[in-house]
């Protein structure tokens, strides 16, 4: 029987660790160390019921049973340091974390045909996602760690979201954020509970957005939070690196500002892919994405998509691009449209949205709102950067 952490045992768990506490603010010992057992015992059942946890359950049953028997219990992250059994705060605290880290998770129903354009990205992508699973000799090992980037906007999370969604894998969406903290050491320790979850949970793929926040080059400006953080991030991927599983773990890391990354990052993302601005050809194909069910017979797509190119246009742009079209033509065939608010929502419901084809004069409109935030100079300095350090 499949059973989570929102089932039965879990509820029971609770319970009882609820009833170890009590028993040792009152002072009874040997009450507490019994409900130890209890919570070690009940712990072991989770392991043997929910396999892609089974690993951490067991783990922390280990310091439960410690608890029970009077042992010291090693602190989650700091070797060397040992709590009492008259705690249990360790075990409470690297609980909270792994929570933590679960919480990162998120379902993935992007596939590769979901993606317009970026056709050799894509490859290169399939590829690395690939070659993990397959049998092949002990000495080709999967690349652990990817680094994506290019300007804003290119679709460095669609891919990653891609990766996961094609493969069915776990996704854990990371943002520097929710991994960083005001309080001295616990973003390590979050770090470390984030891919033990993700081992727990193999085939993952932890996607770590905007990495440029954690990893700039260590200076006198770089907080002890973010060195701790980076820190902790490279040894678990050399970790990775020394281990030898046809079990897919891989860390995909995106940037805007791949120049400013510290240098001993590079040596863990040996393949860096570039993440370009879409062809005239991928422009098309995007745009047709982002106009599906609508009439587009009148549009010159071709023409359209080489005015994209000219203007630098991201996929991001050119979904808001399409976006601002629609909304015009929306518009002209809804005059009145606010003035339906006053109704209920149900009878909205019945009502039907007037449309017609787009045409010309829409983008026309949204092309005099939608700019580009890139640069020539910026497409240069990316250029550079992977003729110097990017995939080949």
């Amino acid at each position: 029987m499949k059973v989570d952490l929102s089932g039965v045992l879990s509820g029971e768990l609770d319970r009882i660790r609820k009833e170890y506490e009590e028993a040792k603010s009152a002072g009874d010992m040997d009450l507490a160390r019994q409900k130890a057992r209890n919570v070690a015992d009940l712990l072991r059942q989770m392991a043997q019921s929910t396999p892609a946890r089974q690993t951490y359950f067991n783990k922390i049953a280990v310091k439960w049973e410690a608890i029970a028997e009077g042992r010291p219990v090693p602190h989650p992250a700091t070797s060397g340091y040992t709590a009492t059994e008259s705690s249990g705060d360790s075990v409470d605290e690297e609980e909270g974390f792994r929570n933590k880290a679960d919480s990162l998770i998120t379902k993935s129903d992007v596939t590769w045909n979901d993606i317009g354009g970026l056709e050799r990205v894509k490859r290169l992508m399939m590829e690395t996602v690939v070659i993990a699973g397959l049998q092949k000799p002990a000495a080709i090992k999967p690349w652990k760690g990817v680094l994506l980037f290019g300007p804003p906007g290119t679709g460095k999370t669609l891919l990653a979201s891609a990766a996961a969604g094609s493969l069915q894998a776990t996704f854990y969406d990371v943002k520097s954020e929710s991994v960083l903290s005001k309080y001295f050491g616990e973003s390590s320790k979050l770090i470390s509970a984030l891919y033990d979850s993700a081992r727990d949970h193999a085939p993952s793929i932890v996607f770590i957005d905007e990495f440029d926040a954690l990893s700039q080059a260590r200076g006198d400006n770089t907080s002890e939070a973010t060195r701790k953080v980076l820190s902790s991030i490279l040894t678990h991927l050399d970790g990775l690196q020394d281990k030898k599983s046809d079990r897919l773990l891989l860390t995909l890391a995106a940037t805007n500002t791949p120049w400013e990354l510290d240098t001993a990052v590079l040596s863990r993302f040996p393949r860096r892919i570039y993440v370009t601005l879409p062809d005239k050809d991928a422009c098309a194909e995007i745009m047709a994405i982002h106009m599906k069910e609508l009439d587009v017979k009148k549009l010159d797509l071709p023409v359209l998509a080489e005015e994209c190119v000219e203007r630098r246009y991201s996929g991001r742009d050119l979904q808001n691009l399409c976006q601002q079209a629609m909304w015009h033509m929306i518009h002209d065939k809804n005059q009145n449209l606010h003035k339906l608010a006053e109704l209920p929502f149900a009878d909205l419901q019945k009502r039907k949205l007037k449309v017609r084809p787009l045409q010309r004069e829409d983008f026309d409109e949204a092309f005099d709102r939608i700019h580009s935030p890139v640069t020539k100079a910026d497409l240069k300095r990316f250029d550079k950067w992977n003729e110097t350090y990017g995939e080949v």
